[in-house]
């Protein structure tokens, strides 16, 4: 399945000391597809390994960075970015949830800001993975990996929201398929600088690794994957021109960082976010986010939908702003 779930709002792309390998191209093996071409300098690597650091952005070439393995090879010195493993094994923690629903198959949770989804370097506790062990015991699905039992999709650490953790194999394969297929509704609250131009509208582009700057995304001509966001402007902060806004995304695909990334490209970058918000918002707006010591990007997955893997139920889960955003909206509205 090439539409992984795993784009879906991604906190990975920080990471620990990485290895680095390199491999030289000669001219008889220019020519041929880019990742078979490579496979035999990277003997510890399978293919589906070699490709999948690819199209994560971890191969360059003289500094160039290459998202796409079917490209032809050139000839030269390629180099392969390896990310640090994180060699222990998650352990269950009495950590509270916001449970909104569980069954035998799945759970769902309010994930709260500030929590990552799961182990990574730099958070190796204390993340939503290590709750569920401790709730869950033994029952998570296990097709996420070690690290990453149960975890279909993902939320941002700072994004607080409706996620879905899968309790059995069935239930895992099932729901990654529906977000494969993009046959999941999603809906986000994000509080913006500025604000669109149009009270509503679509944001379709290409979405990739930045070429300037790996562990970001970003809009790309070619390469990357389609990504459309659609937003509705619900609320504009200001009293001569607006210096932010409420607005509901809605999401078609679910690339990493898509609704921040996409809000960014529009201007229009989510308050308080410390990799995409470039530029400072009005003094105004500054002076409330100062004095709400509001410290990550304002943005809420509030709503979740999808057809309950097993017993074909449709299941559809809200969760309202969490204070600190809720405090946001209410001090921007009397601003």
């Amino acid at each position: 399945m090439n539409d992984t779930p795993d784009d879906i709002e991604d906190d990975d792309i920080s990471e620990g000391e990485a290895q680095i390998l390199t491999a030289t191209v000669t001219a008889e093996e220019a020519g041929e597809r880019l990742d078979r071409a490579l496979t035999p300098h990277f003997p510890d690597l399978s293919r589906a390994r070699l490709q999948a650091l690819i199209a994560e952005g971890r191969l360059s070439q003289n500094g160039a960075v290459i998202t796409d393995g079917k490209h032809k090879a050139r000839p030269g010195d390629y180099s392969l970015s390896i990310p640090a493993p994180v060699s222990a094994n998650p352990e269950p923690q009495d950590i509270p949830l916001d449970i909104l629903f569980e069954d035998e198959h799945l759970i769902i949770v309010n994930k709260a800001p500030g929590m990552a989804a799961h182990p990574a370097p730099g958070t190796r506790d204390g993340t939503l993975v290590n709750a569920l062990l401790f709730h869950c015991g033994d029952t998570l699905s296990g097709i996420g990996g070690v690290l990453r039992p149960g975890i279909v999709h993902r939320l941002d650490k700072d994004t607080s929201g409706v996620m879905v953790a899968a309790k059995t194999d069935v239930a895992h394969r099932s729901l990654s398929e529906l977000f494969g297929r993009h046959d999941i509704d999603r809906e986000y609250k994000a509080v913006v600088r500025g604000s669109p131009r149009y009270v509503s509208g679509t944001v379709n582009t290409r979405i990739g690794r930045s070429h300037h700057d790996r562990k970001k995304m970003a809009v790309l001509r070619g390469g990357g994957r389609e990504a459309i966001t659609h937003y509705q402007v619900e609320e504009v902060f200001g009293f001569t021109k607006p210096l932010a806004a409420l607005l509901t995304c809605r999401l078609e695909t679910g690339r990493t960082h898509q609704i921040r990334v996409h809000m960014a490209h529009l201007g229009c970058p989510c308050l308080g976010d410390p990799v995409y918000g470039s530029g400072a918002p009005s003094r105004e707006v500054q002076e409330v986010v100062r004095e709400l010591e509001f410290d990550r990007q304002a943005l809420h997955a509030g709503l979740l939908g999808f057809v309950h893997p097993i017993t074909g139920e449709k299941l559809k889960f809200r969760a309202k702003m969490p204070d600190d955003m809720a405090q946001l909206v209410e001090a921007l509205s009397g601003m």
